[in-house]
């Protein structure tokens, strides 16, 4: 018995319900990355303004392998970003507020994001630092993790 248009339409609907329904299962909502991106740095501004070091770097992936570009090379792993960042920190350390903005970011894949922003460090009125920032992201366990960091501090 030959196919009607009808059933062809039907069969492709089913079809295409059946897809839509699989890439957007509970095991993977469909998120926006730029929304991911700013809801997560939100956070990290909010603990970095807390005095938060765990809260602040809590962003980044626990692995030997999450990269952070210094301004002179490439650096390897969480231990190296906590050791870097835990001075600013120290109960008597001066650090400027900060507040990040201009988000953008795709995806490149199911797992992964690449996103750029720019951070703003700033007292009072006052802008201390500033400059714009890439970040790779990487879903693991269900969370957003950073798996790479390059930072740019713009010079006047």
């Amino acid at each position: 018995m030959p196919a009607t248009a009808n059933s062809m339409r039907r069969h492709w609907g089913i079809l295409a319900v059946s897809f839509l329904c699989a890439c957007t299962s509970p095991d993977r909502p469909v998120e926006d990355p730029t929304t991911v991106v700013t809801i997560m740095l939100a956070s990290s501004a909010e603990a970095w303004n807390a005095g938060n070091l765990s809260g602040f770097i809590d962003d980044y992936a626990n692995d030997p392998a999450t990269s952070f570009m210094d301004g002179r090379r490439p650096q390897y792993g969480y231990d190296w970003i906590r050791t870097n960042y835990a001075p600013r920190f120290e109960p008597e350390a001066a650090r400027d507020s900060l507040r990040f903005e201009d988000f953008a970011a795709r995806r490149l894949g199911d797992n992964h994001i690449l996103a750029t922003a720019r951070y703003v460090l700033h007292r009072d009125d006052t802008v201390t630092s500033s400059g714009p920032f890439t970040l790779i992201l990487e879903r693991r366990d269900g969370k957003w993790k950073i798996i790479h960091d390059h930072t740019n501090a713009e010079l006047d």
